[in-house]
């Protein structure tokens, strides 16, 4: 049986070496490698126009989010590992929990960037919150 594996990434190291993991630990399994576009760091974009639309700047998000992806699964093709990519938008954490429950998904790989005590509680963690509202397995890379 073939197992679906989940990895959330971004730009990030922790996020890449994820990936590694998930490619190196289970060459055999389905990974998709999944990026979420969240509305509340979009900030002010201006152009030279004026302000931008949401629109706009969701459009620009989505062409990074497709870039990245495109990274991720470049980087897996050259271990001889095929990956599935996909991004959605909303807020990361419940986004991608939402992403489990909705794709069959039997185990998350997710990097942790590292924060603990105070850093941690008062921006919370995405990592944290996966582990703590998921209903499979996650593994958090350091």
């Amino acid at each position: 049986m073939v197992e679906n594996f989940l990895v959330p990434v971004d730009d990030s190291d922790a996020a890449v070496d994820a990936l590694d993991y998930a490619v190196e630990q289970h060459p055999d399994a389905s990974i998709t490698a999944l990026h979420v576009v969240d509305p509340s760091k979009f900030g002010t974009a201006v152009s030279i126009e004026g302000a931008a639309t949401y629109t706009d700047v969701l459009e620009a998000h989505e062409g990074k989010a497709e870039n990245l992806l495109a990274e991720m699964s470049e980087r897996t093709a050259e271990r001889g590992v095929s990956i599935e990519t996909d991004y959605v938008v909303g807020e990361v954490a419940r986004s991608i929990v939402e992403y489990i429950d909705e794709h069959d998904i039997d185990h998350v790989v997710i990097g942790s960037h590292g924060r603990s005590g105070a850093t941690r509680v008062l921006l919370g963690s995405v990592a944290e919150s996966v582990t703590r509202r998921s209903q499979v397995p996650v593994t958090v890379i350091r």
